[in-house]
């Protein structure tokens, strides 16, 4: 089995970019700024770096580090770890690893909301965040609880929408401002990490070119379709032996060529799955 995952996957399992949870996290932002979503923040130009980060920590916190609202991760876990199985995703948030997948059955092409690279880049290194990110949030005001899950300043006053100076990352080779590892243009760096979990992902692919495998496609828009959608199809349509399945409300469609063995569920990921789990 293959999974193919996008960000309706987590979107169906809580982790929403907009309405009440942006409210609840990106108020202040919002009311300053006018934008309405996460993304639209995430791009926004602010006018310094201490706001910028203090931005970027709450948005890495509540998609990386902060508990999933739900167990859906879980659940799929539960569907598959028995089977011989790898995951291609183009989620950043790691939601597979932190619900019990095996990390060497993992490729996050995108990047991780958890690592910084250098925004030049001078050299192909990325770094852990996790402690540093807390230290951002943390001194707006925000409280963390032992499980993750960020909480108002205790003494009722707004968050601060500035982080001090102290914290603003910096590479440690050549000083220049950090940046997400997130692809969003030829900066992007691929590291040591991505190149092995982009050939083990290959290895599987070959290794099994030839079996009976269920390409199982879940929650994958048609932004950046040539990395599982394009491949799944075509992978489907050499290995008469596959299937190929599709899981994504008022998108679940599949070529006339690989019509007869396509399983097309019009439905969000949690609705589906959750039809799935063993009572």
């Amino acid at each position: 089995m293959v999974i193919g995952a996008g960000a309706g996957l987590s979107t169906a399992a809580g982790l929403t970019y907009a309405g009440e949870r942006f409210r609840r996290y990106f108020g202040d932002f919002a009311a300053r700024h006018g934008f309405t979503n996460m993304y639209a923040g995430g791009f926004f130009p602010f006018s310094s770096e201490e706001e910028r980060w203090a931005y970027w920590s709450r948005y890495i916190w509540i998609n990386r580090y902060a508990p999933v609202p739900s167990d859906l991760y879980e659940q799929l876990h539960a569907l598959v770890v028995r089977k011989d199985y790898f995951v291609l995703t183009t989620n950043v948030d790691h939601c597979f690893q932190r619900a019990g997948f095996d990390r060497q059955r993992l490729f996050y092409t995108q990047g991780d909301y958890g690592l910084w690279q250098c925004s030049e880049p001078c050299h192909a290194t990325t770094y852990d965040n996790f402690a540093v990110v807390r230290q951002m949030v943390e001194a707006q005001g925000w409280r963390i609880d032992a499980d993750g899950t960020l909480r108002e300043p205790a003494d009722g006053r707004a968050p601060a929408r500035f982080i001090p100076s102290s914290l603003i990352p910096h590479c440690p080779v050549c000083s220049k401002p950090m940046a997400m590892n997130l692809r969003s243009d030829d900066t992007f760096v691929e590291d040591e990490g991505w190149h092995a979990a982009a050939a083990r992902c290959q290895n599987f692919l070959a290794r099994h070119g030839g079996d009976r495998v269920l390409y199982l496609e879940i929650g994958v828009g048609g932004n950046t379709p040539v990395i599982i959608k394009f491949p799944f199809w075509r992978m489907t349509a050499e290995n008469p032996r596959a299937t190929y399945a599709c899981m994504n409300p008022g998108e679940a469609f599949a070529p006339t060529q690989i019509a007869e063995r396509s399983i097309l569920i019009d439905a969000d990921a949690a609705s589906a799955i959750g039809q799935l789990v063993p009572a």
